[in-house]
């Protein structure tokens, strides 16, 4: 899923309040958490993920990780925190056009 600029921004003003509702800690990235992203991502549409690696290579591997398997678009990775969007049946956010 690709967003453009415009749709970027604006999801980042939606997320800016967000907490991260999931966190991945010393046991990484494993199925249970990546049914957990499914599950938020499904409904809420827009999420924060908490990633604790002091490591920045293992940190981007697992940003990844996530975007690949989960389908879901990147909006913006700052520090530790990994904000991604999936559009759910329910369509909850309604994206600015291109």
């Amino acid at each position: 899923m690709n967003l453009s600029n415009k749709q970027k921004q604006y999801l980042k003003g939606e997320a800016h309040h967000l907490k991260p509702v999931v966190m991945i800690g010393a046991n990484g990235f494993t199925e249970g958490v990546l049914a957990e992203i499914e599950n938020a991502l499904n409904f809420h549409e827009l999420i924060k993920v908490k990633i604790s690696s002091e490591d920045r290579e293992t940190k981007k591997l697992i940003c990844d990780a996530i975007i690949r398997e989960t389908g879901a678009a990147q909006v913006q990775l700052i520090g530790s925190i990994l904000t991604i969007f999936k559009p759910s049946e329910d369509k909850k956010i309604t994206l600015p056009k291109k």
